[in-house]
């Protein structure tokens, strides 16, 4: 058997020494507080369950969806861009259900890469950006995300050769895993860039809705011209609480729609129809577990900050995103402190450098963990930092 030569580009996988350990200390009987996945641990809205429960016995919805999804979703997803972000989009074109935004996510580069092209991708960056790009036989071309730059892409640093080669932009604002927020001015010249360089933006907006301190994150399209060379993909994951529900949707520029609708209709039979019908619900219904969940976001936050900086590692506070992004003291690397952590406290975070090689020096900390887990996780670092005096 020989397999695709594809496979062998696909890094390797970082975190599996660490997983290892992890299994190890919880077969030993030792509770470990898992801070490393960014799955929100409060439940999906009960009115959009309820949806879901009454679709799901509608045989029409046993069957096999459409690629592009009900009429009513789309409808829908345009419906909340207006409300939201005040941006005008034609269902019939310009949006496109997803299973999750990371299938979108992943699928994109397959409508824009031939062997040998460029995509610009972050790093740190979501994974699926670069590793989409690979399976598509296209080189990713990193754009360093410097904490001295807030975090965002220095465009003047990329070569003109680069940028005439690419194809593809990724940007990812609110940011995983920085928690890094861009605004409007940030965009315009993104989309300046783009323009200059005849290069496509695709932006990453699934954190959106998840703020603090009444910061309000804007979406790329509400920028003069981002729907002539862009779009943006969001979900219902972090939004809704529906991580395990996948469905997400891809708006904006209609070509770029169509390409990747094209893809889809040969790969994938679409979102499942009751759970369309349930995410109509969610955009379309009450609102105010939004708030309410957040509130709860920025009470963890706030306590886990507190005591990382007490313990010497240097974190910002985030306007978004349910990541705590921390700088880890000199003399280690991102996995050895990850290790020392699990092993020393018990406590398991997710290293910077599986988001890229500028993720060197930094963890993640993810607050989809109840409070009664976070505090606990608090107290061990505590005492872990009166252990290390």
């Amino acid at each position: 058997m020989e397999l695709a030569r594809r496979l062998d580009r696909l890094p390797p996988y970082l975190f599996v020494e660490i997983n290892r350990r992890i299994g190890e200390l919880r077969a030993r009987g030792k509770d470990i507080i898992d801070f490393g996945i960014g799955d929100p641990d409060l439940p999906t809205p009960s009115h959009i369950v309820e949806r879901l429960c009454q679709a799901a016995h509608d045989p029409v919805n046993h069957r096999y969806p459409e690629t592009d999804g009900l009429a009513e979703l789309r409808e829908a997803i345009a419906e909340w861009y207006e409300r939201r972000f005040g941006v005008t989009l034609n269902p019939a074109k310009e949006v496109l259900p997803l299973l999750g935004s990371k299938e979108g996510i992943g699928h994109m580069a397959l409508c824009f890469m031939e062997p040998g092209d460029l995509a610009l991708v972050p790093d740190p960056g979501y994974p699926p950006f670069s590793l989409g790009t690979i399976l598509a036989g296209g080189e990713p071309y990193f754009m360093p995300l410097k904490e001295e730059n807030d975090f965002l892409p220095d465009f003047d640093a990329i070569p003109d050769e680069v940028a005439d080669k690419a194809k593809l932009m990724w940007l990812n604002y609110p940011n995983n895993p920085t928690g890094a927020t861009a605004g409007l001015d940030f965009f315009e010249r993104a989309i300046h860039f783009a323009q200059q360089h005849g290069l496509a933006i695709c932006h990453d907006a699934p954190y959106t809705e998840v703020a603090f301190d009444g910061y309000k994150a804007p979406s790329f399209l509400q920028t003069p011209g981002a729907k002539n060379i862009g779009v943006e993909f969001h979900s219902l994951s972090k939004t809704y609480h529906m991580t395990g529900w996948r469905v997400g949707m891809m708006v904006g520029n209609a070509d770029m729609v169509n390409a990747l609708f094209r893809v889809k209709t040969n790969l994938d039979s679409g979102v499942p129809q009751a759970i369309q019908y349930a995410a109509v619900e969610a955009l379309r219904g009450s609102q105010e577990h939004i708030a309410k969940h957040n509130a709860i976001f920025q009470q963890r936050r706030d306590r886990l900050v507190t005591v990382l900086n007490d313990v010497g590692l240097k974190a910002r506070i985030p306007k978004a995103t349910f990541y705590i992004w921390a700088k880890i003291p000199p003399g280690y690397t991102s996995i050895d402190f990850a290790k020392k952590l699990l092993d020393e406290v018990g406590i398991a975070v997710t290293p910077g450098i599986g988001y890229g090689r500028e993720g060197e020096g930094y963890i993640r900390f993810s607050l989809t963990i109840s409070d009664d887990r976070l505090e606990e996780g608090v107290n061990r670092l505590s005492s872990w930092q009166g252990r290390r005096r």
